[in-house]
């Protein structure tokens, strides 16, 4: 961490020059005792070594250190031939044989080699006593430069003058001793991630595409990052590389820092220029983006003031890479395709992709996530801005499929036995899971007969082959525990003699174990009959509360003892356990008579406990868009088992529009094929496809490595058969790259992400990229060329061109329908208006109200409106205000309308009674509520005063067709209230919250990355960490719903018109049904109403119930708020007493510690002051650095700067700058797009208007600016409620605790404010390093302290007189309510509240028993003194 020092030492009073405290001390060390101190500062210009020497003078004065020392870092750039003075001040103190030597010595500094020419002689000391190499340490420690230092001149000195001069200096030198710094660390080379650089597949770079930005041209041969690091650190290297991150920083020495981070995938390293800031623009460094290639000549070294490597370039080059191109004549279409939506699992978002295959002239390209269609947004607007008729996005997933059509039976065959019949229950242990490769291990069996067991079996298998080591660790058994075990047709032979002829075999899993069996008859020719039962099919059925159907777990479910997993006999007797429990509930609960009856008389299996299948659906059109919309929806709410499931029937139920895909290894075909069921099951699952599809055999090189294939010849074998099965069929077979990321190089990232969620082997990536046409010919060569051919290109291009081009979201915006919505809207925003301004209505109001009204109408909004007003209407029907946000109060018509509480007009003047009305339309009020008081000329009322001078445009945009984003804060006690409201206007089934989706944020990325480095054992600098971090940023991690967003479905349409719907975070137990699609996907398409709960409407609502003063009744003018907002003494305390210079802890937006440093700098003297306040502290880049510098140099003040985004467009109007040109200067200033759109001509246009050009300058520092509506509703509301503080204190706390108070300390509060500020001055100490937890005390303690410094305490719990959880105010005191008991939530204080009103108990049992309370909840009240009196028991005691 880095903190300015003058901050740090804020709280002391040490001398200094001001220079010492602008620098960042970023460590501290210290001896044991702190008797010796030494600060690590950077600064980004020189200090004086006689300020340094003062300041640490005072520093060990002050603190009565032994030794107090500041070490100084400084950017390279400033150690110029200027320093030479100051370095031998240093050299003197810090080599003590320095002084003399170099008295009147000269110095020059050229090629980074500093020659000092000496005038006294003692070149032989100053060598023997490593002078030069002591003094390139010195200047690298200070500056992070590599500096030769050489000696010239007077080399040599007479006896007699070296005596004096080292008298001289002896008495000279300053006795101390620094506290033993380690030496400069040395810096190892950093590792590369990529273990195969070589096989990265970069873009060459264009040696025809060379422009030279600085130096000169370069014509050396460049070496990879990885290559330099590992050999030529510290000498002059060239690189090319890619520039993916950028900073510029202006320095206090009139230059510019620019750094380039960049990569070129063999690693990262930081790319430093230094230039006057004059010479910046002309030089050309803007050219250089983000994605730029560049090639960079230099020095390679350690950058100890970025603490990374660096090149600090003598020249640069910008060129470009040459890209990767599809060569084909005619190119494939890819299939099978992932974006980042794909949860942790695919790195590269849905616009990369569509370009990537836009720019190689394939045809189309498809979207296929994992059981989601999340990217069709994106990938919707990528090929719009595309906008090329021959090119289209095929839209699909890769669904989670289960086969629930075809019928899984618990008995293989119909069988007339009884169930008290002779039953074998086996279990084998195998050397893999093919049963056409691996071979038995043991078979172990019990017989049961009359449901007891009468024997059992087991035997070990030689497999003749080795087990492997994983197995062996699985089942203990190893190979020299088999070695004399009977082979496998012998130890079938034996099994077969123990189940006698024709048995009923029973097995967990049964189609596995009976495949081992299968395959030992087929490889010897033994006949074998028999039927199976299979116990996982009985126990899905039969037991559908559990998850996961294991035989261990099963067995712990009910209850059947422990057992030794994973060996044969171990695992038949326990599983004959769990077969007699469950054929016993059947025969008791089902009346089972026969084995038949399982098929017949058992629950049918749930679907979410069949094995999912991958499957890849494709919309054909747009009947097949609205199905998978309906399919997705159904997946995620009727069938979520830790993935979205489809069954087959569904399916089938909405095949209509839709394309069915055979997908991958995963897929039920290519399962029935590697597992080798029989030809007649395997077409007939084939049948179900409409293509069939095949991958490069590396995609499945996993299934080598977990034994399932021997070869790559085999898995080659695997295609062949699915390539033949599709002629057999007439079905077409296609070749699909299932893309997760779209370059090699970015399989890092995918690695990254799959070892944080604990895959063992996301190091064995397989090559899931993007190919190009001839790439994927290749892949496929082994087919033939022509066989190739027709899976590559033809059979993907004639799926494409069944395909229609659809749109994942329709055109258009579709509002629900409220009748006479526009009729409404002018009759209520009429009314009031003449209401308010009289009849007829003064032509500034009325122009403005008629301006706005035709242009809401004109484009559709009038329906939005009246929505938001029906809301507030409710809510204030109920007793609830309701605040705006954003933007909303910049619109009269909506103030009108009673949405927002902002007026937009003028400051203005309006009578109460005669309605007689003036307005100042000069500027020079900022708000109507900074007005003088004013009586009405004509009847002599005091007159209202109301505007806060805020154009239309901001809300509606320049032409009024923008559509409105109205924002709501309801009371959250009233949320949950509106939202039911919001169903019963439209129909529940037209409602949905706003679904949203959560991706890795860059701090979680950094997380990721930090941790694969710990598992592979990797150290990677801190350049190539942001470009790992930066490449796993932005992928889906999972879903949520807006804080208070609710979508609104047009009665006409269905939800599925526009998106799915789903639970939020994959929640099953959530009733919450959100829209699938992100809801800024479908803002410009369906209605979304913004209904937030927030404290604001909570604290209004218990005021107005404790003083029965109504809101609107407060007044927004009052010095003394004003006041109380900028200086504590207002309310009678000291900011000693309290902890703040301000009054206004507690109160929303100004109680902060940022803003009240804020208020304390700014010194805000009016509400316009206050509005400024609230906008800059909610902007980007406009206080620190910007407003804060123009206020504290003196060159405007608060009322000046630029605060809100609205200022500057009424601020430039009042200049006289044509009005289209001004809404547009504020609209770019606000997104931070002034630095490129305020060209030369426009900058002199605005001097040419009186407009200054520090206001030039600050505009071009912003990158975001709050709306100053959103600004006023928030001043109005801390206005109102410290209106409250100042006047009925007791009410204000009590609401406050009331409200706020779920971190309030009941034990504390009543011990007095002594012992709250023992605690908070605890808490203080600790700084940065409390907790959450203590940081929320800290903060209600505050304000606990305040209320107590003001004279106003607590009453401890009381049981007859305490609220559930309602702070009373009694006695003028406040007494605590139950929940403010340390663990004892709401629900326990309400039980106990009901319970103690009905008052039908007479002991602290019967108290406990009626409401429910916890024996700790009962503790508590004992503990707080609650239950003195209350007996314990209600029996008497007889004596």
């Amino acid at each position: 961490m880095e903190i300015i020092l003058g901050d740090f030492l804020k709280e002391f009073s040490i001398d200094s020059d001001e220079r010492i405290k602008r620098g960042l001390l970023y460590k501290i060390t210290h001896s044991t005792s702190f008797s010796k101190i030494l600060f690590y500062v950077k600064y980004d210009s020189i200090v004086p070594f006689s300020s340094v020497t003062e300041f640490e003078k005072n520093m060990r004065e002050k603190f009565g250190m032994e030794e107090f020392y500041l070490k100084c870092s400084y950017p390279p750039e400033l150690f110029t031939i200027d320093y030479y003075g100051e370095l031998i001040q240093n050299l003197k103190r810090n080599i003590s044989f320095v002084n003399g030597f170099f008295d009147n010595s000269e110095a020059v500094i050229s090629d980074n080699t500093l020659r000092i020419k000496l005038k006294n002689g003692g070149y032989d000391i100053l060598q023997k006593a490593n002078f030069t190499t002591e003094t390139s340490k010195f200047i690298y420690s200070e500056f992070g430069r590599e500096i030769n230092v050489e000696l010239c001149g007077e080399l040599e000195q007479s006896d007699d003058d070296y005596n004096n001069m080292i008298k001289t200096a002896l008495d000279e030198i300053p006795k101390h001793y620094e506290p033993q710094e380690k030496e400069e660390p040395v810096h190892e080379a950093p590792h590369s991630v990529v273990s195969d650089a070589e096989n990265l597949d970069i873009n060459e770079v264009d040696s025809d595409n060379r422009d030279v930005i600085k130096g000169r041209r370069i014509r050396d041969s460049y070496i990879s990052i990885s290559e330099a690091f590992a050999s030529h650190m510290n000498e002059n290297v060239v690189i090319c590389a890619d520039v993916f991150d950028m900073d510029r920083r202006e320095l206090r020495n009139n230059k510019t820092v620019l750094t380039f981070t960049v990569t070129d995938y063999t690693g990262s390293l930081i790319v430093k220029v230094f230039e006057k800031n004059e010479d910046i623009e002309h030089i050309g460094y803007d050219r250089i983006k983000k994605g730029s290639t560049i090639m960079v000549r230099g020095k390679l070294g350690y950058d100890t003031f970025s603490n990374d490597y660096s090149i600090m370039p003598d020249s640069i080059v910008l060129t470009k890479r040459i890209q990767k191109k599809d060569t084909a004549e005619k190119k494939r279409v890819e299939l099978h395709m992932h974006t980042s939506m794909s949860a942790m699992d695919a790195v590269t978002p849905a616009s990369v992709i569509v370009k990537r295959a836009y720019e190689w002239g394939h045809p189309a390209v498809a979207i296929t996530d994992h059981g989601i269609v999340q990217a069709f947004p994106e990938a919707m607007n990528t090929v719009e801005s595309i906008d090329d008729e021959n090119f289209k996005v095929i839209y699909g997933c890769e669904a989670y499929v289960v086969n629930d059509t075809d019928p899984v039976f618990i008995i293989s065959e119909p069988d007339e036995r009884s169930y008290n019949d002779e039953i074998i229950i086996f279990d084998v242990e195998t050397t893999g899971l093919s049963p056409q490769k691996h071979r038995l291990t043991e078979i172990g069996a019990v017989k049961i007969r009359n449901m007891q067991i009468i024997d059992s079996f087991d035997t070990f298998v030689n497999p003749e082959m080795d087990i492997p080591a994983e197995i062996t660790e699985l089942t203990g058994i190893d190979s020299q525990k088999v070695a004399d075990a009977p082979k496998e047709a012998e130890a079938l032979g034996m099994f077969m003699d123990f189940c006698g002829k024709n048995p009923v075999l029973v097995a967990h899993n049964a189609s596995f174990d009976t495949s081992f069996i299968n395959e030992v008859k087929k490889r010897h020719n033994i006949e074998f009959d028999y039927k199976y039962i299979d116990s996982l099919a009985m126990c899905q059925s039969m037991l559908p509360e559990l998850g996961r159907y294991k035989l261990n777990l099963v067995a712990k479910h009910l209850k059947l003892g422990k057992f030794d997993h994973h060996h044969a006999s171990d695992d038949a007797k326990m599983l004959a356990k769990i077969y007699l429990e469950l054929m016993n509930r059947l025969v008791k609960e089902k009346n089972l008579e026969n084995l038949g009856q399982l098929n017949t008389i058992t629950d049918k299996i749930d679907v979410k406990k069949l094995k999912p299948y991958h499957q890849i659906i494709l919309v054909k059109n747009q009947t097949g868009l609205k199905n998978l919309y309906k399919l997705v929806s159904y997946s995620n709410l009727d069938y979520f088992y830790k993935k979205p499931l489809m069954p087959k029937s569904v399916l089938l139920e909405h095949h209509e529009g839709l394309i069915f895909g055979s997908a991958c290894e995963a897929g039920e075909l290519f399962t029935a094929i590697v597992q080798n069921r029989p030809h007649d099951e395997i077409v007939h699952l084939a049948e179900f496809y409409d293509y069939l599809e095949i991958q490069p055999v590396l995609n499945n090189e996993f299934m080598i490595r977990n034994g399932t294939a021997d070869s790559i010849e085999e898995l080659q074998d695997f295609n062949r058969q699915i390539v033949k099965l599709g002629e057999e069929l007439d079905i077409p077979v296609v070749a699909t790259c299932d893309v997760h990321f779209i370059d090699k190089k970015d399989e890092i990232f995918r690695k990254i992400l799959m070892t944080g969620n604990g895959f063992k082997d996301a190091q064995q990536q397989p090559p899931l990229y993007f190919r190009t046409t001839d790439e994927m010919l290749e892949e496929f060569a082994y087919l033939g060329k022509e066989k190739a051919y027709e899976i590559v290109v033809e059979n993907t291009n004639k799926i494409a061109d069944e395909i229609e081009v659809v749109r994942p979201i329709p055109k258009g915006t579709f509002t629900p329908n409220i009748e006479g919505a526009e009729e409404d809207l002018i009759r209520i925003t009429n009314e009031k208006a003449r209401e308010i301004y009289g009849d007829p209505l003064p032509e500034i109001v009325e122009k403005r109200l008629n301006r706005e009204l035709g242009s809401i109408i004109k484009h559709g909004f009038s329906v939005l409106y009246i929505i938001a007003q029906k809301l507030v209407a409710n809510s204030e029907e109920h007793g609830y205000h309701v605040g705006s946000r954003g933007s909303v109060g910049s619109s009269f018509v909506a103030s009108m309308a009673g949405i927002s509480e902002v007026n937009p007009l003028m400051p203005h003047y309006v009578c109460p009674k005669c309605k007689y009305s003036e307005f100042l339309t000069d500027g020079t009020y900022g708000s109507g509520f900074d007005l003088p008081q004013k009586n009405c000329p004509k009847c002599g009322t005091d007159m209202h005063r109301d505007g806060h001078d805020i154009p239309f445009e901001t809300f509606l945009g320049f032409d009024g067709d923008k559509a409105p984003d109205i924002d709501l804060n309801f009371s959250g006690e009233y949320q949950s209230s509106a939202h039911r409201y919001t169903e019963e206007l439209f129909g529940r089934d037209n409602v949905f919250k706003a679904g949203t989706t959560a991706s890795v944020a860059e701090k979680t990325a950094f997380g990721y990355v930090k941790h694969y480095l710990e598992e592979t054992g990797q150290t990677v600098n801190n350049a190539e960490m942001t470009r790992l971090s930066i490449g796993c940023t932005g992928v889906k991690r999972t879903t949520g719903q807006h804080p208070g967003g609710m979508v609104v479905v047009p009665s006409d349409h269905e939800v599925y018109d526009f998106t799915p719907v789903q639970h939020p975070a994959d929640s099953n137990d959530s009733d919450v049904i959100t829209t699938h699609f992100d809801f800024h996907s479908l803002h410009d398409t369906i209605l979304k109403l913004d209904e937030l709960g927030h404290v604001v409407p909570t604290l209004y609502k218990h005021l107005e119930d404790m003083t029965g003063i109504k809101i609107k009744d407060v007044p927004t003018s009052d010095p003394k708020i004003i006041q109380m907002v900028t200086s504590a003494e207002v309310l009678g305390v000291t900011p000693e007493e309290i902890y703040c210079p301000t009054g206004s802890l507690g109160i929303p937006e100004m109680g902060t510690g940022f803003t009240i440093q804020m208020l304390v700098d700014a010194k805000p003297t009016k509400f316009s002051d206050l509005l400024q306040i609230s906008g800059l502290s909610h902007g980007t880049d406009v206080w620190l650095g910007n407003a804060k510098d123009l206020i504290a140099d003196g060159i405007c003040t608060i009322s000046e700067v630029i605060g809100t985004r609205d200022s500057i467009m009424t601020y430039l109007l009042y200049k006289g700058v044509e009005p289209k040109q001004a809404f547009q200067i504020m609209e770019n200033t606000r997104k931070g797009k002034a630095p490129k759109t305020f060209t030369p001509e426009l900058k002199q246009m605005l001097l040419d208007h009186n407009v200054p050009q520090w206001y030039i300058d600050s505009c071009l520092k912003i990158k975001y600016m709050f709306p100053k509506a959103h600004a006023a509703a928030y001043v109005i509301a801390a206005i109102k409620l410290g209106w409250f503080k100042y006047y009925y204190p007791l009410e204000f706390y009590a609401t406050y605790f009331t409200v706020r108070g779920s971190d309030f300390d009941a034990d504390l509060a009543v011990k007095g404010k002594d012992a709250v500020r023992n605690r908070i001055n605890e808490l203080r100490s600790k700084g940065n390093e409390r907790s959450k937890k203590e940081g929320d005390l800290y903060d209600i303690l505050l304000i606990v302290n305040e209320m107590m410094s003001r004279g106003y305490f607590f009453l401890p719990i009381d049981l007859k007189r305490s609220h559930a959880y309602k702070y009373k105010i009694e006695d003028g005191k406040i007494r605590i309510p139950f929940n403010a008991l340390s663990g004892v939530g709401d629900s326990a204080a309400q039980n106990l509240y009901d319970t103690v009103q009905k008052g039908d108990y007479i002991s602290v049992e019967e108290l406990q028993a009626q409401s429910g309370i916890s024996k700790t909840t009962v503790e508590a009240l004992q503990n707080a003194g609650a239950l003195n009196g209350l007996p314990q028991t209600s029996q008497l005691t007889l004596f």
